[in-house]
């Protein structure tokens, strides 16, 4: 109880001095951003790899299935069962790629 009546008695207090507040700031206000060339860039690379690193999981996931197709049908049941895993990597590496990218292009986005 003693920890809400200070965080009240702080939030309300008059005298409290925020260092950003609007009236009379003491610390100036800055937006960060990239210069808009090098923020191009950044996207184009972002972008190509992301895009690659996708093809190459779908292209890892298909592989997977031929995998387990082929263990199934040729009764090599440890042939199916590393397609299975191939198939379940692909989808967490794909999944990983998209995450990321949009993480930080959401990053470099932030500024605008």
């Amino acid at each position: 109880m003693t920890l809400m009546t200070t965080l009240h008695t702080l939030a309300t207090d008059p005298a409290l001095h925020v260092l950003a507040a609007d009236e009379d700031p003491i610390v100036p206000k800055y937006t960060p951003a990239l210069p808009s060339a090098v923020n191009t860039q950044v996207k184009t690379i972002l972008s190509w790899t992301a895009g690659l690193g996708l093809a190459a999981a779908v292209g890892g996931g298909l592989l997977g299935w031929l995998l387990v197709a082929v263990g199934h049908n040729s009764e090599r049941a440890q042939l199916a069962a590393r397609g299975k895993q191939s198939v379940l990597w692909s989808l967490f590496g794909a999944g990983g790629i998209g995450v990321t990218s949009s993480l930080v292009l959401a990053f470099y986005n932030m500024a605008k």
